[in-house]
């Protein structure tokens, strides 16, 4: 019916432009072009006024909430789960049951895990006590963001592709040669002080702490199945994350860009903080043992959790100093 009155109306309309003189039908087709550059530049000004609107703060009151809701969850799965009240063994409680090369395996993990922090810190320290090569690092532009980010893809590439091997060899200088670049790209993050990294440090520590307690007491693979969500979810930050070098907080969509980047990224590397330590227990036990089996990569497997420590702790550090400018 809806199809038929739109042909009805068609015909119609054709019927009464032959009907009308040449001068009629010019001024209504003038008319018609009239209305349709005025509706598109209506169009034009709502989506214009969409986008550099005011903020409101319900954005960033959203993400705080969001962000408050799944640190409630985080506790009490650290009580659920550190009391024992689940009906599955946790790795904490297969622990006096590993074999001494899972607790090999795990203990080294850990500490690349630690060193790739040492070095990462080290290097941006190092930077930013030089302002020649802080010049180079701060510099502002596409091509500036796409060396950075091919630095830290290639390297990071480059430390997985080369085979492992106990005594210092590529893969150990391939691994250096990551957290330096990393260390570099964060090292502007220096200039909020002193007392806010140090805040900032602390509070990383706790939540790096704090999750991976709760990812050790829970069942080995409560959280292996998260990795499609938690990829998706990596896509909505980075995309946010674009779209905030385009936007000011300032206005609503900046500010919701902003909320989803750092409130939503913050839940987002604690959910992967989650899944990347129960993937490391994971390898470590069924990792094959044996002659001719390949030797167990500590690097690559502390390469997750560690890239998931470095962007909580950078986004706490620019949350606390949003906090201290307000």
């Amino acid at each position: 019916m809806l199809a038929a009155r739109l042909c009805c109306a068609m015909r119609a309309g054709g019927v009464l432009r032959q009907s009308l003189n040449p001068g009629q039908t010019v001024r209504l087709y003038a008319q018609d072009a009239r209305g349709g550059f005025s509706r598109q530049a209506a169009r034009r000004r709502t989506l214009k006024e969409t986008v550099t609107a005011p903020a409101s703060g319900s954005a960033i009151s959203a993400g705080q909430g969001a962000l408050a809701g799944a640190a409630v969850l985080g506790l009490g799965g650290l009580a659920f789960y550190g009391m024992g009240l689940s009906r599955e063994l946790g790795a904490v409680d297969k622990q006096m049951m590993w074999p001494q090369y899972v607790k090999d395996r795990i203990k080294d993990t850990y500490m690349y895990f630690g060193g790739s922090i040492l070095a990462t810190a080290g290097t941006a320290a190092a930077i930013f006590r030089s302002p020649a090569a802080m010049n180079i690092v701060m510099r502002q532009g596409w091509m500036a963001l796409g060396v950075s980010i091919a630095a830290m893809i290639g390297s990071g590439m480059l430390v997985r592709s080369i085979p492992y091997q106990a005594a210092p060899s590529a893969k150990q200088a391939a691994w250096l040669l990551h957290c330096a670049v990393l260390g570099a790209v964060i090292a502007p993050i220096c200039l909020l002080g002193g007392p806010i990294l140090t805040q900032a440090a602390w509070y990383t520590a706790g939540m790096v702490g704090g999750l991976s307690t709760v990812a050790a007491c829970a069942p080995s693979d409560k959280f292996l199945s998260m990795g499609a969500p938690l990829a998706m979810g990596l896509g909505v930050v980075f995309c946010a994350s674009i779209g905030t070098m385009f936007l000011p907080p300032t206005t609503a969509l900046g500010s919701g860009m902003y909320a989803v980047a750092m409130y939503g990224g913050l839940i987002l590397f604690g959910a992967f903080l989650l899944y990347d330590t129960q993937k490391i227990i994971h390898k470590a036990e069924k990792h094959p043992v044996g002659w001719g089996a390949p030797p167990f990569d500590p690097v690559n497997a502390s390469v997750g959790i560690y890239l998931d420590t470095v962007n909580i702790f950078m986004r706490i550090a620019m949350l606390l100093s949003g906090n201290r400018r307000k």
